[in-house]
């Protein structure tokens, strides 16, 4: 045999070498894993905490010792966790890893002497859960005393009064409806014990909004605790990401380390030997990859590399949804199409949104997804999701990026934005821009798109974070909905869903969604999300200034049940036709938000009813 026909073969001998010595060498991996794993302690100003599983603080945390979405951050002498990309980090008052949960204060709180909370945020669901610790506080503001109040339910609150003038309420639960000449001012979560301890007097308002509230990481659950307690420490597989993995002192477990244990002066005089012999075969794979030249061996190294990761992954992938019609691009020409990522366009919940051009030329909008959120499903919803959809209200999907870790979903390019940019309190702003018959539009638009994912697939899909951030408007203003994120897919004969957990953005989530009490979730908790939506665009909700004493700026459901026909004069002024619209769109959406499921229309009755004559709708009874 010919010396240079010889020369292929070397790195198959060299393969088979490095089959025989790479299980001691992950041993020798495993042993560091296990080291680099334990839980460490870390003083944040005067707090004194442990980072241990699934938790990471600054970088001497290696990936596999973490779960992406957890990430600490001492800023300013404050301990600060990110559970909403559009809100400010929330305070990390305590960490208990026995019963997984965080105790967080959003610590603007610090800095006020009576905190009011007037915010909506959305936690990632598939890393947090709601805890049965804490209990919805709401909180009203009102322009006169409330002498004749019940004090078994309503507790009045000092420090405001003395603040701003007005008086201020609130009461653990919202069963009843809103009483004298208050309005609400905004739900937020609390301990029950502190807000016990409060209505016995023993805290003040201030110290129960600082104690703030809990939510229970899923990162681990159940697993970790007997990973420790057999003597191991808790990793993450970067590769099988679901794998419950426990790095031991003698190598890696699934859920628990077996009995027995290495002794740790042998395991590092193996590591040394195994070093060695990875080092001389480093250097003979140099010189031959030096040394062959010829085109035949080059192909064999490169046939080497064919299977890539993303490769596998992106099979996987599309054997599990089928036949996609969107197109998969690598990473390479998605930075081509947005010019290196160049002009911004927003920033949401679970990634950040480029303008960008196909090579034709079409201008499109791409969302790079956070690589840290979750494991995936966020990005698998959206693509499964939206790749079932053919509709002038749903936003067109035309390709996607599964490259390693790089995740991307490219659309249409929207050049109006979002409704949420919209300051629907500015009624010139409405006025001028949009006005009362375009924004009609809008809303019958987004009724027919929601009716479509309901009704219209072959796969029903229920949306579960319907706002004003995720509706999008085209060149003609025409409504897209977008954010298919939190979606789930049911078969066309399935009238109940299965959730576990709650998912969306609070103060459009169902009742039935927060709690299983209300109803079963199905698509009418997409019903609610809608009618609030248009609550919102009508009366401007989101924009309440809490300190204002005028009713015309300070709307809400309970308010327009008695003042209906007030208030659509005092958006519309003499505008007959105006009004009509407006008392329209302020009916259905009281139908929607009804608490109990059954009570709400579904979709196609809410089409029907923005589209009938507004004779046939009555004021429906107060939720």
């Amino acid at each position: 045999m010919h010396p240079a026909e010889t020369l292929p073969l070397l790195p198959f001998v060299l393969l088979l070498l490095l089959a025989c010595i790479l299980p001691s060498l992950s041993d020798a991996e495993n042993y560091y894993r296990y080291t680099d794993c334990a839980p460490k302690n870390y003083t944040c100003r005067t707090m004194n905490f442990t980072v241990g599983y699934p938790f990471q603080i600054g970088t001497d945390r290696p990936d596999y010792c973490r779960y992406p979405g957890y990430y600490l951050t001492c800023t300013d002498d404050v301990l600060l966790i990110n559970i909403d990309d559009g809100m400010k980090p929330f305070q990390v008052k305590n960490i208990d890893y026995g019963n997984h949960l965080l105790t967080l204060v959003d610590p603007n709180f610090a800095a006020t002497t009576c905190p009011l909370p007037n915010y909506n945020f959305t936690i990632n669901t598939t890393i947090f859960d709601y805890n049965d610790r804490n209990t919805m506080m709401i909180i009203y503001n009102c322009s006169t005393p409330q002498t004749s109040l019940p004090a078994a339910s309503i507790y009045s609150i000092p420090c405001a009064e003395e603040m701003s003038g007005q008086y201020y309420y609130y009461r653990l639960n919202d069963e009843d409806s809103a009483f004298g000449n208050c309005v609400t001012v905004s739900p937020v979560f609390v301990q029950i014990s502190a807000a016990n301890l409060f209505i016995h007097g023993n805290l003040s308002f201030e110290d129960v909004m600082n104690e703030g509230f809990m939510l229970r990481w899923t990162a681990g659950k159940g697993w970790c605790s007997d990973c420790v307690s057999s003597g191991g420490n808790c990793g993450y597989n970067t590769v099988a990401r679901d794998q419950q993995t426990c790095y031991c002192p003698n190598g890696t477990a699934i859920r628990n380390c077996t009995t027995g244990t290495v002794d740790s002066s042998k395991m590092r005089k193996r590591i040394e030997v195994f070093i060695g012999i990875g080092s001389g075969l480093f250097v003979c794979l140099c010189l031959i990859v030096f040394v062959l030249k010829c085109k035949k061996s080059r192909d064999i190294l490169f046939c080497w590399k064919k299977k890539s990761k993303t490769s596998l992954c992106v099979e996987s992938f599309i054997q599990k949804y089928g036949s996609l019609n969107t197109k998969w691009y690598k990473y390479s020409e998605v930075k081509r199409m947005t010019k290196s990522f160049t002009d911004k366009l927003g920033k949401g919940g679970y990634g950040t949104v480029y303008k960008g051009s196909l090579p034709n030329g079409h201008p499109v909008a791409v969302k790079m997804l956070t690589e840290s959120k979750g494991n995936g499903e966020e990005f698998i919803n959206e693509v499964a999701s939206i790749s079932r959809t053919s509709h002038v209200n749903i936003v067109r999907l035309l390709g996607f990026c599964l490259d390693g870790s790089k995740r991307a979903l490219i659309y249409d390019f929207m050049p109006n934005g979002s409704l949420e940019r919209f300051n629907f309190t500015d009624r010139s702003q409405i006025e001028s821009t949009l006005g009362w018959n375009k924004l009609f539009e809008i809303v019958v638009g987004v009724a027919r798109g929601l009716e479509y994912l309901h009704r219209g697939c072959n796969t029903r899909i229920v949306h579960f974070d319907i706002k004003p951030h995720n509706i999008l408007l085209d060149q003609d203003f025409c409504p897209k909905i977008s954010d298919f994120g939190l979606a789930k897919l049911c078969t066309s004969k399935e009238s109940i869903i299965s959730l576990i957990g709650a998912r969306g953005t609070i103060g459009y989530i169902a009742p039935e969604v927060f709690s299983r009490n209300f109803g079963v979730v199905s698509s009418k908790s997409d019903v609610y999300s809608y009618g609030m939506m248009v609550l919102e665009m009508v009366g401007g909700r989101k924009n309440l200034d809490v300190t204002t004493t005028s009713s015309s700026e300070t709307y809400f459901p309970h308010y327009l049940y008695k003042n209906i026909n007030q208030y659509c004069v005092e958006a519309c002024g003499d505008n007959g036709e105006a009004i009509e619209i407006v008392r329209k769109m302020i009916l259905v959406a009281l139908w929607c938000i009804q608490t109990m499921p059954d009570d709400r229309p579904s979709m196609s009755r809410v089409v029907n009813m923005l589209e009938g004559d507004i004779s046939d709708l009555q004021l429906p009874p107060k939720p």
